[in-house]
Protein backbone atom coordinates (compact mmCIF):
# COMPACT_ATOMS: atom_id res chain seq x y z
CA UNK A 1 0.00 0.00 0.00
CA UNK A 2 1.29 3.21 -0.88
CA UNK A 3 1.77 5.76 1.94
CA UNK A 4 1.92 2.76 4.78
CA UNK A 5 5.01 3.36 6.60
CA UNK A 6 6.67 1.39 9.28
CA UNK A 7 7.58 2.88 12.67
CA UNK A 8 9.39 1.48 15.17
CA UNK A 9 9.37 1.58 19.38
CA UNK A 10 11.87 0.54 21.14
CA UNK A 11 9.85 -1.17 24.11
CA UNK A 12 12.04 -2.66 27.11
CA UNK A 13 8.56 -2.60 28.81
CA UNK A 14 10.30 0.01 31.58
CA UNK A 15 7.72 3.34 32.39
CA UNK A 16 9.73 5.38 29.80
CA UNK A 17 9.18 2.74 26.82
CA UNK A 18 5.71 2.35 27.81
CA UNK A 19 5.00 6.32 27.24
CA UNK A 20 7.27 6.51 24.24
CA UNK A 21 4.84 3.90 23.26
CA UNK A 22 1.65 5.29 23.89
CA UNK A 23 3.10 8.47 22.07
CA UNK A 24 3.77 7.21 19.21
CA UNK A 25 0.08 5.40 19.02
CA UNK A 26 -1.21 8.92 20.07
CA UNK A 27 0.99 11.54 18.18
CA UNK A 28 2.54 9.38 14.85
CA UNK A 29 0.23 6.22 13.84
CA UNK A 30 -1.95 6.93 10.99
CA UNK A 31 -4.47 4.06 9.56
CA UNK A 32 -2.79 1.20 7.69
CA UNK A 33 1.10 1.97 9.10
CA UNK A 34 3.00 -0.69 10.48
CA UNK A 35 3.57 -0.38 14.38
CA UNK A 36 7.17 -2.80 15.13
CA UNK A 37 7.70 -2.81 18.94
CA UNK A 38 11.54 -3.50 19.20
CA UNK A 39 12.73 -5.53 21.68
CA UNK A 40 16.25 -5.60 22.71
CA UNK A 41 17.44 -8.31 25.70
CA UNK A 42 20.83 -8.27 27.00
CA UNK A 43 23.24 -11.01 25.18
CA UNK A 44 23.40 -13.60 27.73
CA UNK A 45 19.46 -14.06 27.64
CA UNK A 46 20.22 -16.12 24.38
CA UNK A 47 22.12 -18.89 25.38
CA UNK A 48 19.98 -21.70 24.28
CA UNK A 49 17.29 -23.47 21.44
CA UNK A 50 16.45 -21.78 18.90
CA UNK A 51 17.16 -18.10 20.07
CA UNK A 52 21.26 -19.19 18.89
CA UNK A 53 19.82 -18.67 15.11
CA UNK A 54 18.37 -15.44 15.59
CA UNK A 55 21.68 -14.28 17.23
CA UNK A 56 22.69 -11.79 14.40
CA UNK A 57 19.25 -11.36 12.54
CA UNK A 58 16.80 -10.77 15.52
CA UNK A 59 13.92 -12.93 15.72
CA UNK A 60 11.10 -12.93 13.26
CA UNK A 61 8.28 -10.29 12.93
CA UNK A 62 6.34 -11.73 15.63
CA UNK A 63 2.60 -10.54 14.64
CA UNK A 64 0.62 -9.65 17.13
CA UNK A 65 -1.79 -12.98 18.10
CA UNK A 66 1.58 -14.40 18.83
CA UNK A 67 3.07 -12.14 20.82
CA UNK A 68 0.02 -11.38 23.19
CA UNK A 69 0.03 -15.26 24.06
CA UNK A 70 2.05 -15.83 26.99
CA UNK A 71 2.72 -19.63 25.53
CA UNK A 72 3.82 -18.74 22.67
CA UNK A 73 6.46 -15.70 24.24
CA UNK A 74 7.86 -18.71 26.51
CA UNK A 75 9.57 -19.96 23.34
CA UNK A 76 11.76 -15.93 23.49
CA UNK A 77 11.56 -16.37 27.29
CA UNK A 78 10.09 -13.14 27.18
CA UNK A 79 6.65 -11.88 29.12
CA UNK A 80 5.14 -8.53 27.30
CA UNK A 81 3.46 -6.67 30.27
CA UNK A 82 -0.13 -6.66 30.00
CA UNK A 83 -0.14 -2.59 29.45
CA UNK A 84 1.86 -3.10 26.17
CA UNK A 85 -0.16 -5.45 24.81
CA UNK A 86 -3.46 -3.36 25.57
CA UNK A 87 -1.74 -0.35 24.32
CA UNK A 88 -1.06 -2.02 21.00
CA UNK A 89 -3.99 -4.39 20.51
CA UNK A 90 -6.75 -0.99 21.03
CA UNK A 91 -4.34 0.77 18.94
CA UNK A 92 -4.73 -2.23 15.94
CA UNK A 93 -8.56 -2.04 16.54
CA UNK A 94 -9.01 1.79 16.48
CA UNK A 95 -6.23 2.90 13.80
CA UNK A 96 -6.07 -0.44 11.60
CA UNK A 97 -2.83 -1.16 11.90
CA UNK A 98 -0.55 -3.75 11.55
CA UNK A 99 1.76 -4.37 14.75
CA UNK A 100 4.70 -6.67 15.00
CA UNK A 101 7.16 -7.53 17.47
CA UNK A 102 10.89 -7.90 16.53
CA UNK A 103 13.32 -9.38 19.59
CA UNK A 104 17.49 -8.64 19.36
CA UNK A 105 20.10 -10.01 21.66
CA UNK A 106 22.73 -7.97 22.08
CA UNK A 107 23.67 -4.08 22.91
CA UNK A 108 21.16 -1.83 22.42
CA UNK A 109 22.63 1.16 20.72
CA UNK A 110 23.76 -0.78 18.06
CA UNK A 111 20.35 -3.47 17.46
CA UNK A 112 18.61 -0.52 17.53
CA UNK A 113 20.18 1.42 14.64
CA UNK A 114 20.25 -2.24 13.07
CA UNK A 115 16.62 -2.69 13.24
CA UNK A 116 16.14 0.48 10.96
CA UNK A 117 18.18 -0.51 8.34
CA UNK A 118 17.35 -4.48 8.64
CA UNK A 119 13.00 -4.30 9.41
CA UNK A 120 13.60 -1.55 7.63
CA UNK A 121 12.07 1.42 9.64
CA UNK A 122 10.82 4.53 8.32
CA UNK A 123 10.72 6.28 12.06
CA UNK A 124 12.15 5.49 15.35
CA UNK A 125 10.56 6.45 19.03
CA UNK A 126 13.45 5.83 21.89
CA UNK A 127 12.45 6.61 25.32
CA UNK A 128 14.79 8.61 27.57
CA UNK A 129 15.39 7.02 31.29
CA UNK A 130 16.64 10.47 32.79
CA UNK A 131 20.21 9.52 33.24
CA UNK A 132 21.66 12.22 35.01
CA UNK A 133 25.04 13.43 33.51
CA UNK A 134 27.23 10.85 35.27
CA UNK A 135 24.91 7.55 34.91
CA UNK A 136 25.37 9.02 31.25
CA UNK A 137 29.06 8.97 31.14
CA UNK A 138 29.15 5.88 32.65
CA UNK A 139 26.47 3.75 30.69
CA UNK A 140 26.21 5.77 27.88
CA UNK A 141 22.75 7.10 26.77
CA UNK A 142 21.02 4.73 24.33
CA UNK A 143 18.64 7.51 23.01
CA UNK A 144 21.84 9.58 22.28
CA UNK A 145 23.59 7.09 20.23
CA UNK A 146 20.86 6.26 18.42
CA UNK A 147 19.82 10.07 17.64
CA UNK A 148 23.62 9.92 16.28
CA UNK A 149 23.80 7.05 14.23
CA UNK A 150 20.51 6.38 13.18
CA UNK A 151 19.67 6.52 9.24
CA UNK A 152 15.85 7.48 9.78
CA UNK A 153 14.13 9.99 11.81
CA UNK A 154 14.71 9.34 15.57
CA UNK A 155 12.03 10.48 18.20
CA UNK A 156 12.79 10.74 22.08
CA UNK A 157 9.63 10.59 24.33
CA UNK A 158 11.18 12.40 27.98
CA UNK A 159 9.98 10.97 31.59
CA UNK A 160 8.32 14.08 32.94
CA UNK A 161 10.26 13.38 36.36
CA UNK A 162 13.35 15.47 36.66
CA UNK A 163 16.64 14.25 38.42
CA UNK A 164 18.83 16.97 39.15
Amino acid sequence: MPGVKRLGVAVDFSPCSIKALKWTVDNVVKEGDHLILVVVRHAENYEHGEMQLWETTGSPLIPLAEFSEPTFMKRYELKPEPEVIDIVSTAARQKNIVVLMKIYWGDAREKLCEAIDHVPLDYLTVGNRGLGPLQRVIMGSVSNYVVNNATCPVTVVKTSDHHH
